[in-house]
């Protein structure tokens, strides 16, 4: 009608899905930072994996966060590309280690005696083993005598080291009565017989210990799993939602 004026209005970019987005990836940078201090290459420092896989989380962090502030589509685009790039990794990898579960353990088992060799090489190296086997209450990949494979540790005439035929303290039965944790209760355990070392020792290995683990808690594992994938959809989702405002915006220039 005449005198009167018609207002359209243009589409604009959300405020709520943008902040929304920004929020979504400190949460989740936060939780893969989390779960990457839980890794180890075998033989190699593991400070070299942190770096990498922070540098990594780096990256997808600034692209995201920047991205969402900025309105910048590239960066968008480049967050939920790469986040979909670790979602289908993360779906592969599951699926492999699913068919390919005598290859994983044959590969556990390598990656733990090559932890094993390199013991005493790396501080960082040491501390994650002597976790493991705490929490697994286990000793070596198949058993002690894996331990051989360290020249610190294994039982040949020619070792001059106080620890030969022995394992770290780790490996030890915890008295809870001990206040005081004695380092040295793995020292010539290995010359004793198998029955006596049941005592002192864990005598299971950690591939075994391991998996039984994965088995005790299967629920709770694949449920963190499918949470972090629903929590990469959403991501990706958010990212494009994102990404189609800003191009309709831009359309109205």
């Amino acid at each position: 009608m005449p005198g009167k004026h018609q207002h359209f209005q243009e589409p604009e970019v959300g405020c709520c899905g943008k902040y929304f987005l920004f929020g979504f990836n400190i949460v989740f940078w936060g939780v893969l930072s989390n779960i990457s201090a839980l890794t180890d290459l075998g033989g190699l420092d593991p400070v070299w994996l942190f770096v990498v896989v922070g540098g990594i989380m780096s990256v997808l962090g600034f692209a995201g966060c920047i991205g969402a502030l900025r309105e910048n589509t590239f960066l968008l685009k480049f967050f939920s590309v790469f986040l979909g790039l670790i979602f289908f990794l993360e779906l592969a990898t599951g699926i492999l280690a699913f068919v390919f579960k005598d290859w994983i353990r044959d590969q556990l088992n390598l990656f733990i005696n090559n932890n094993v060799k390199a013991y005493r090489d790396d501080i960082d190296l040491q501390n994650l083993i002597d976790f493991a086997q705490e929490y697994w209450s286990c000793c070596g990949a198949r058993g002690p005598n894996d331990w051989n494979l360290n020249i610190y540790f294994n039982c040949t005439d020619l070792n001059p080291s106080r620890e030969r035929c022995g394992v770290p303290f780790s490996c030890c039965v915890r008295d809870p009565a001990e206040d005081v944790l004695n380092t040295q209760c793995g020292y010539d355990v290995r010359l004793k017989l198998e029955l006596e070392q049941q005592g002192s020792i864990h005598t299971k290995g950690c591939v075994g210990q391991f998996e039984k683990w994965l088995q005790d808690n299967l629920i709770v594992v694949a449920g963190v799993f499918v949470g972090i994938a629903l929590l990469q959809i959403f991501g990706i989702c958010l990212a494009q939602n994102l990404v189609s405002d800003i191009k309709a915006v831009k359309a109205n220039w």
